[in-house]
């Protein structure tokens, strides 16, 4: 099958940084299945895993997370799904990913696809959906509905991929006031339209342009980049007894600023549960199924943003290097080989 792969830890703009592989189809163990990878989308773990990363020595290393597909064989103790299925899902960081013909993956952490999208805007979706889902409802505890009102949530960073599903699921799904965080006339208007109630420049110190706009502290912050920058910022815009949730790796923070407010800080990876096989861990099937109905009966959008073609080390490159840039929004998406 072919597949994209890398042998070494290079820079992007190194030609040998992301290659055109050729590797054996995989086989599907008992609870996986065999999906057949019509799209994939780019996210910043990606970046993060070929830079930081080696492979082991001579042996090439797929990456690639998201991907939509359909399903070509199921294992002897797969109940949830079959053959002919149109499927999105996330993957796993201890599997190999899915920047590859066929891929197998447990099916305990795959949904069926919405039956609105095709496999690319579906593509734009699995991870950084899980990743919201789980930081509002799971980390920060917001309460589903409309009965928590006059509480304020502050993203940082909005536009980007968790950014763009995370405005969407606090606007329609909560009572919360939504701030977002963007920089740019483009970006700015992007998380407007995905709801945001207000949305300030994180260039400019946040506590000032929540001021600003006359919302002053916030009970809920969702720090979805650049965290030690905006961590000062962050401790003085929360409230006390707020609650602070991040997804990205700051190199240090104290977090003995937090205790005067009494605030709680939450870490949300949305591989734990496949990391350590949990218990819970069908949790996510059920949450991408949740989200395809959301996305089927028009609650939430996809976050597709760029099209780059076919899925080939050229055009996995050129979105490694759009990301590493910081001037992403929404999603970067391939599809086909």
């Amino acid at each position: 099958m072919k597949a994209v792969a890398y042998y070494r830890s290079l820079p992007i703009a190194d030609a040998e940084s992301l290659v055109d592989v050729e590797l054996p189809d995989p086989q599907p163990g008992p609870r996986d299945l065999l999906v057949e990878v019509r799209a994939v989308s780019v996210n910043p773990v990606d970046v993060k895993v070929r830079a930081g990363v080696p492979p082991e020595a001579g042996q090439p290393k797929v990456l690639g997370w998201d991907a939509a597909g359909v399903v070509r064989a199921v294992g002897r103790d797969v109940t949830l799904f079959q053959p002919g299925d149109r499927v999105w899902y996330a993957g796993s960081l201890t599997r190999p990913g899915t920047n590859s013909e066929l891929h197998v993956v447990d099916e305990r952490i795959v949904g069926h696809m919405p039956n609105s999208l095709d496999f690319a805007h579906a593509a734009a979706l699995p991870l950084t959906s899980i990743t919201a889902w789980e930081l509002l409802f799971d980390r920060l505890r917001v309460p589903e509905g409309q009965a928590i009102t006059g509480r304020t949530l502050l993203v940082i960073g909005a536009a980007g991929g968790v950014g763009s599903i995370l405005v969407q699921l606090a606007r329609r799904l909560t009572g919360l006031t939504i701030v977002g965080t963007a920089s740019r006339p483009e970006t700015s208007e992007w998380v407007r339209e995905l709801g945001a109630h207000h949305v300030i420049d994180h260039t400019k110190p946040l506590a000032a342009e929540l001021e600003r706009i006359g919302v002053g502290q916030v009970d809920y912050v969702a720090s979805l980049n650049q965290t030690d920058a905006h961590y000062p910022q962050i401790v003085e815009a929360i409230k006390p007894q707020g609650a602070f949730a991040l997804i990205d790796d700051p190199q240090a923070i104290d977090i003995r600023q937090l205790k005067r407010k009494s605030v709680s800080l939450h870490w949300e990876f949305m591989f734990t549960r496949s990391m350590f096989d949990t218990p819970d861990q069908i949790a996510q099937h059920a949450l991408l199924d949740r989200v395809a109905a959301l996305i089927d009966e028009g609650t939430v959008r996809t976050t597709l943003a760029e099209h780059f073609g076919k899925i080939d080390a050229a055009n996995v490159k050129r979105a490694h290097a759009l990301l590493e840039s910081q001037r992403a929004r929404g999603k970067i998406v391939l599809e086909g080989f």
